[in-house]
């Protein structure tokens, strides 16, 4: 993918000459991406595990923390989710609320940092941060802030872009040949994830790699069908990794 997507690909531009302007993200980034058949069906495939990561959402109260253009917020108030979005854009804040409008769904939006989020602690039985890692300037402090606010027994959900993956090194390359933001970008192991979480006091209980095939066109095409089954045989190679903990 050439902008990449905020579900495990990291939807980023690489416009402007300043680190800022190098990880902006835009409504309209959003549409290139999902207006290719490889884009679709990834973002559909990363949804959807992390929705089984989560686990039942009926009723219970979710906060999706950096929520982009609101996607996953409104597929998880489909769930049953009393849904809560946060992201630093307005502009993206502003596509979600038009698509939580267009949908029909109840999604409460804020303006904030995922490394400061406004609520108390104990407010959310589910969390999902998903690529919000490989961008922000501090991700222990966002993962600190994840726990805070989630209640105890509840769902802490990260997905984040996998170091062992061709789409790694693709990107890799990218930042090698010039690309702002893939030179600085974050790439993550598991066991980098699982130290973070235990760092703040959560315990890993479930990790599972997403999108097995490499980043073309014709391999998505070929090959999507399986991802699923075979994300399930290990994380190596996959590009998005899921790590579920949970609060005592």
């Amino acid at each position: 993918m050439d902008d990449g997507s905020r579900q495990g690909t990291c939807l980023l531009t690489d416009e402007g000459d300043s680190a800022a302007k190098a990880l902006e993200v835009t409504p309209s980034s959003y549409a290139r991406w999902r207006s290719s058949f490889l884009g679709e069906v990834t973002e559909r495939l990363e949804q959807h595990a992390i929705l089984e990561a989560a686990g039942d959402l009926r009723g219970r109260s979710l906060l999706d923390a950096g929520c982009g253009d609101g996607a996953f917020a409104v597929a998880a108030w489909e769930k049953g989710a009393r849904v809560s979005g946060v992201d630093v854009s307005q502009a993206l804040l502003e596509a979600a609320h038009a698509r939580a409008l267009g949908s029909g769904a109840r999604v409460d939006l804020v303006h904030a940092s995922v490394e400061d989020l406004p609520f108390p602690a104990d407010t959310f039985d589910v969390v999902v941060m998903a690529s919000v890692l490989c961008t922000v300037q501090d991700p222990l402090r966002a993962v600190s802030e994840a726990a805070r606010v989630l209640r105890p027994g509840g769902r802490l959900v990260l997905g984040e872009l996998n170091r062992y993956s061709i789409w790694a090194l693709t990107r890799r390359l990218r930042g090698w040949l010039g690309s702002q933001f893939w030179r600085g970008a974050r790439f993550w192991t598991v066991g980098e994830i699982r130290a973070m979480v235990h760092h703040v006091g959560l315990c890993v209980q479930y990790v599972r790699g997403c999108i097995c095939y490499p980043p073309w066109e014709t391999a998505a095409r070929l090959l999507w069908r399986a991802d699923q089954p075979l994300s399930h045989l290990g994380t190596f190679g996959a590009a998005f990794l899921i790590v579920q903990a949970g609060k005592e």
